[in-house]
């Protein structure tokens, strides 16, 4: 028997699972990554699964730091943190179109924090009974979990993997506070070489960008591809058959690409992001009947709750209390709003996140793709209707947009925790022990996001170029569209068309072209460099160098810069006061 062997501590009992190491370190993981996630959605219009980002730094803290080596423990820590990071679409995708229509002030933050906590526990809630079905019986894919599995079984790597993703997130926060400092944020490399203006050729100064280029991959190629179209081949077409619009006031051709983007591309793309939407929830209809058979099998089911899952009792109690805090919510979002109305919200709001809950959990089983955004501007859209009674545009829109993201939230966290369950089935870990870890983590991530939001708004504006958001931006025009207002609806409308027809092509593919439409196209040629990265390190160096070296350094690229970003937003707001 060798030196080592004979000296290692014999261990009794079973492994750490849930612990206070575990919790902690999962509430300090998921506050940074819901930042750096929630940050870069305001950016680029979508986000990326932060489980995978919370199992690299969480090897770095409990088994490189704190020397404990219970990969169990290390699943609770990032079950915990992607618990937080749930709020991050759920309230990115939603919110922004508050302030984007006008009505920042006039809408209580707290109220709407309570009601994306609600939402978090109904998410939580009504997906636990479906665990046994869809992971035990079904034995559904879920890709996010088993990459996250593949890190926790691999502790040597993941230690590297943390290494790798901490040096590259301190080299791309102190570039981006030169970058910040100084005032430089596009390289205008068009002029250079004589480009024509209406190309577009300036560049976003952003190794953020490229860090979401490099993860998304070829994934990624269709995005690229909306904003080459615009200006690389729409463009120079105008150009030659002198189709650009003319200033109706003075007569004056507009071919410079910020009336471009303003008169044309950018209505365009939220068409398409609508069109996308929709129609990524018409596609997800064969989904729709397996998720009700699920539903049926798991009630029939005399195992579907075991000694394993949380009681079924408690688990009344959170959906109850979550429904009633919603319902409170809806009542006191608008004091126009009633109590029979406000009622009704609560009830459909808390329906939609039980049967949109289960449909997204069984598309990202299935497909890795959720349609969340579709689902959000569905929900939104009933809310309005409902709400519209009010006789008040602006307490109707508001009211049903904060009910819609708490439905938002909801639907982030029913996906975020199958994800993780199926990450825990993998590598031996206890349900009970994981939907505690979500429950646990759910209600900071709504504190953290909305603080963020409101921190970003007073610094950036949020629907400016520094922060388009574009799903809530798209959002506030569906929102306009419904209550009449001034949008130019044909565009919209030729939009809806193509997004829709790209959807029904390849699910989301509407939605990714529609944003490489809608984002200024700095951001497009920038988030190119990152795609054409990991397309060339994937031919040459195989797909393993990218899941070892390339996504953790590209992470680490997302978070820096995020954090960095994050700061002088919150530094740019003390020294105004």
């Amino acid at each position: 028997m060798s030196h080592s062997a004979a000296a290692a501590p014999l261990r009794h009992g079973p492994y750490p699972e849930l612990t206070w190491a575990a919790i902690l370190v999962g509430y300090f993981l998921g506050v940074i990554i819901a930042v750096s996630i929630g940050y870069a959605a305001l950016i680029l219009g979508f986000s990326i699964e932060g489980s995978e980002l919370a199992a690299i730094l969480g090897f770095g803290i409990l088994r490189g730091i704190m020397r404990r080596n219970s990969i169990i423990e290390n699943n609770i820590a990032q079950t915990v943190a992607s618990a937080v990071n749930g709020a991050s679409s759920g309230l990115m995708f939603s919110v922004p179109a508050i302030f984007i229509l006008g009505y920042g002030s006039d809408f209580n933050p707290v109220m709407l924090t309570f009601g994306a906590i609600a939402g978090a526990f109904l998410g939580i809630g009504f997906i636990i009974p479906l665990r046994k079905q869809m992971i035990d019986y079904e034995r559904l894919t879920y890709p996010g979990g088993v990459a996250v599995a593949t890190i926790l079984k691999a502790p040597g790597a993941g230690i590297h993997k943390a290494m790798l993703l901490i040096g590259a997130a301190l080299f791309s926060g102190v570039l981006h506070g030169f970058s910040q400092y100084y005032g430089v944020e596009n390289w205008a490399l068009g002029d250079a070489i004589g480009m024509p203006e209406y190309m577009n050729g300036v560049w976003y100064l952003s190794l953020l960008t490229i860090g979401v280029g490099y993860i998304a991959g070829k994934g990624g190629v269709a995005f690229i591809v909306g904003g080459y179209v615009c200006y690389w081949l729409l463009a120079p077409l105008m150009s030659g058959l002198d189709l650009f619009p003319a200033d109706p006031d003075t007569g004056r051709i507009l071919n410079d690409p910020g009336s471009l983007r303003l008169l044309l591309y950018r209505p365009v793309g939220i068409g398409m992001l609508i069109g996308g939407a929709v129609a990524g929830v018409v596609m997800a209809f064969p989904m729709i009947l397996s998720a009700v058979r699920s539903m049926q099998n798991a009630a029939r089911s005399e195992a579907a709750m075991s000694r394993d899952e949380m009681p079924i009792r408690l688990l009344y109690i959170a959906i109850g209390g979550a429904a009633v805090l919603l319902a409170v919510m809806a009542i006191l979002s608008t004091e126009k709003m009633g109590l029979g109305r406000g009622l009704v919200m609560a009830v459909v709001g808390t329906l939609w996140v039980w049967i949109a809950g289960v449909i997204l959990s069984e598309a990202i089983g299935r497909t890795n793709w959720s349609p969340l955004s579709g689902m959000t501007l569905v929900a939104v859209t009933i809310l309005i209707f409902i709400s519209s009674g009010l006789g008040d545009t602006k307490a109707a829109i508001v009211s049903a947009i904060m009910v819609g993201a708490a439905a938002c939230v909801a639907m982030s966290q029913a996906t975020d925790l199958m994800l993780d369950l199926k990450t825990g089935y993998l590598v031996g870990a206890t349900p009970r022990q994981q939907q505690m870890g979500q429950f646990l983590g759910a209600w900071l991530g709504p504190i953290v996001i909305v603080v963020l939001i409101f921190v970003l708004h007073e610094a950036y504006v949020l629907g400016s170029d520094k922060l388009p958001a574009p799903q809530g931006q798209a959002l506030a025009s569906m929102v306009n569209g419904i209550m009449g207002g001034d949008v130019p609806g044909q565009k919209y409308l030729a939009g809806a068309g193509l997004g829709a027809l790209l959807s029904i092509f390849q699910p989301g593919l509407g939605i990714t072209v529609g944003l490489g439409f809608y984002l200024p196209f700095n951001i497009v040629l920038t988030y190119s460099i990152g795609t054409a990265l990991r397309v060339g390190s994937d031919y040459k160096l195989g797909n393993t160098w990218a899941e070892t070296t390339g996504i953790p350094i590209a992470a680490g690229l997302i978070v820096g810069e995020a954090l960095v970003g994050v700061s002088f937003a919150i530094a740019k707001i003390v020294e105004a006061v």
